[in-house]
């Protein structure tokens, strides 16, 4: 394993002169910066927190750990699922939390350029009275775009509308030793070479620090919908998925959630959620120019889904209706959080055909090994979210039934043709889950382009290669 110095107290006056009253150590450097929203993965306190303003601060700070072999972890607002942000060898973290401003949203070329700490749910803002939309939508709305991009962030909406990935068009990156360089722009297509821009989406800063990020932006649907379909069973809830999906209405967003998920949401959040008669629910979303013009698709789903099992089909076409459903989906894994007293995340991505096999492996593997599976995900891409819950398990049975469980879901997973994430990412948590998905000649050919573009390897070291 490589090693790096320490930051020493010399090392602290020159960042202390670069970034003035931005430069905490020791007991200064606040707890939240020792872990991400994943605890379960550990906590690790950096010997030095700095909060950049511009790319010029990064690339004075990454040039100079790169000459004195100090590793530096990006960091945005601290809500990853893997230990990406953690500064598992100590040294500097990098914080772009004060970099959030949107710099530009150009309606002719329909494109919007943001600093890499502006939130998620700051960035509507800057958008609105313009007619454009960003589609990306992950659950976590306190993220930041910044590390939306270095994840390839999904969501609800990637249905319909994709990933994060789809979206981004321009990239301003500063290399390890401090040089900057621009990848892409503007421009919607281009075959100029290798792809580094797409090397750079989902390398969760170990290539790489992003300092300004232009993205993609479409004209904002005037209307949206929601249809929510009880069924008896989760079983026959995710086999109406492929039908679902298939039957030529074009959906936004297809998720599916337990009764048990929905009662977390319901205690945690302290409202009612609209339906409580069935163990198992599809949400489906659907977007478009005016409700007319969705009343086909609504009127073939209602028809399809009571066809396939479901008991009823609910819509949500007012503001009060859908919020009372969206935000329970989005607090479920808050939710789940806080019903237990530490947990474990599957974040696998399978098939879209093989989601109830592998849903229903995921059942009887937590009955088999006595632990409390809970699920939900987006069901129309495939990404499924499991969670293995610890409840009042003593330490050491909960640590190794949780490693069986991980160990068997993500078996079944390759076993299926599925993939280790499919929206947040490998950092420290799943590297081990990352090579054996991948295998030894891919893991080296990432592993040769991490040295290509990072030869000391200070850039979030220990994350993904």
């Amino acid at each position: 394993m490589k090693t790096f110095n320490r930051v020493n107290e010399k090392d602290l006056a020159y960042f202390s002169e670069l970034a003035p009253g931005r430069v905490f150590s020791g007991e200064a450097i606040s707890t939240d910066y020792d872990h991400d929203e994943m605890t379960e993965y550990g906590h690790y306190m950096p010997e030095a927190v700095i909060q950049a303003l511009s790319t010029e601060d990064v690339s004075a700070v990454l040039k100079y750990c790169n000459e004195r072999n100090i590793a530096v972890t990006p960091r945005g607002s601290g809500t990853g699922l893997c230990g990406g942000c953690v500064a598992i060898h100590g040294g500097v973290v990098l914080s772009t939390e004060k970099m959030k401003r949107v710099l530009e949203v150009d309606r002719r070329n329909m494109t919007a350029t943001v600093e890499p700490g502006v939130l998620l749910m700051e960035f509507p803002k800057a958008l609105e009275g313009t007619g454009l939309f960003y589609p990306p939508d992950p659950g976590e709305k306190t993220a930041t775009m910044g590390g939306n991009a270095m994840t390839n962030a999904g969501g609800m909406r990637a249905v319909r509308y994709g990933v994060t990935r789809d979206y981004v068009l321009g990239m301003e990156v500063v290399l390890a030793d401090g040089s900057v360089i621009n990848l892409g722009g503007k421009n919607v297509k281009n075959s100029s070479g290798y792809s580094l821009i797409d090397l750079m989406i989902g390398s969760e800063g170990t290539l790489g620090f992003l300092t300004k990020l232009t993205v993609k932006l479409i004209p904002e649907p005037k209307v949206n919908l929601s249809l929510l379909m009880p069924f008896d069973d989760l079983d026959a809830c995710i086999g109406a998925v492929p039908a679902v999906l298939g039957c030529g209405c074009e959906p936004t967003a297809v998720e599916f959630m337990e009764r048990e998920v929905i009662a977390c949401a319901e205690t945690y959040l302290g409202k009612q959620f609209p339906d409580t008669s069935a163990d198992a629910y599809l949400l489906v979303r659907l977007d478009g120019p005016s409700a007319e013009a969705l009343k086909p698709a609504m009127d073939t789903l209602t028809e399809l889904a009571l066809s396939i099992g479901a008991k009823d089909v609910l819509l949500a076409d007012t503001d009060e209706r859908k919020e009372s459903i969206w935000n329970a989906r989005g607090a479920f894994l808050e939710a789940i959080k806080g019903s237990t007293s530490t947990m474990d995340e599957c974040d696998v991505v399978v098939p879209r055909d093989v989601i109830p096999a592998f849903v229903r492996k995921s059942v009887e593997i937590g009955k088999r090994v006595g632990v409390r599976v809970c699920s939900f995900g987006h069901a129309g891409d495939g990404n499924l979210h499991i969670y293995a819950c610890r409840d009042d398990m003593e330490e050491s049975a909960w640590k190794a039934a949780c490693a069986q469980v991980m160990d068997e879901l993500y078996a079944a997973a390759r076993e299926m043709g599925g993939e280790v994430s499919g929206e947040h990412g490998i950092g420290h948590a799943k590297r081990d889950f990352l090579c054996e998905s991948v295998g030894e000649v891919q893991m080296n050919l990432m592993c040769g382009i991490k040295a290509a573009f990072d030869p000391n390897g200070i850039l979030n070291p220990g994350k993904v290669v």
